[in-house]
């Protein structure tokens, strides 16, 4: 979808491709590290996530600076890891927008989300997609913060499957241009390991949702609402894709 929206995607894309694995590395990576190294598995802050207390306080990076006693950090970091968030969120809504206004030209949604103004902005898409944040007001009372969590349960399940898909792809896209004689050093980006790399990733992401639920299955731990919360995302996306 980015490449789509980009000027000149052969040129920009591919320095960005490369970056992204070490981003990722030492960004995500080296913070988990240093998080381990400074915080204590039984910090008691840290702790209260568990209880409920999903806060800003609660954060791994705040209750680090709070140790560390820096004046003034935490506030920091919880307004750095705002902008964080609303990038993220910036990121999923045009995602949705774009893919709500592609299946409408396709004939799999109502006509009226394919409406653009004159500035290209699919707009009824737009506004549709956008009222999906609206479930973030769940969060001001405990019984409806309890639905929203249910929702997050099913979202994370439907991420997971949309990485194996992705990597599935990409390992269909791998073999056509084998099999067409195409040789992947005339393409402006090839990813290193391939297609060792996507038979990882499939992998990995079907661990992931089966041992989702992995808490079900030990002993006084069975619940039939949360082994569909767990699991019921992947039966309904089955059903999908066949019918």
């Amino acid at each position: 979808m980015v490449a789509a929206e980009t000027e000149n995607p052969r040129k920009i894309l591919p320095p960005a491709f490369r970056s992204f694995v070490w981003r990722i590395l030492v960004f995500f990576g080296g913070s988990a590290l240093c998080m381990g190294i400074v915080i204590p598995y039984n910090d008691t802050t840290l702790l209260g996530i568990l209880g409920g207390a999903l806060t800003g306080a609660a954060s791994p990076y705040v209750i680090a600076m709070e140790r560390l006693k820096i004046n003034g950090l935490p506030s920091l970091v919880n307004a750095l890891i705002m902008t964080s968030i609303f990038s993220a969120g910036n990121g999923l809504l045009f995602s949705a927008t774009r893919t709500l206004h592609g299946m409408s030209i396709e004939g799999h949604a109502p006509r009226f989300f394919s409406w653009c103004t004159k500035a290209g902005v699919p707009l009824w898409a737009l506004l549709f997609s956008l009222s999906f944040c609206l479930l973030a007001c769940m969060q001001v009372n405990g019984s409806s913060a309890n639905v929203m969590n249910y929702l997050v349960d099913l979202v994370t399940c439907c991420q997971l499957i949309n990485y194996l898909c992705t990597a599935a792809t990409y390992r269909h896209f791998f073999s056509s241009l084998k099999r067409q004689g195409i040789s992947r050093d005339t393409l402006p980006y090839k990813g290193r390991f391939q297609p060792y790399t996507s038979y990882f990733a499939m992998g990995g992401t079907l661990f992931m949702l089966l041992a989702g639920g992995y808490d079900l299955f030990i002993k006084g731990g069975w619940d039939v609402m949360w082994f569909f919360l767990d699991y019921g995302m992947i039966g309904f996306f089955i059903v999908l894709f066949l019918f």
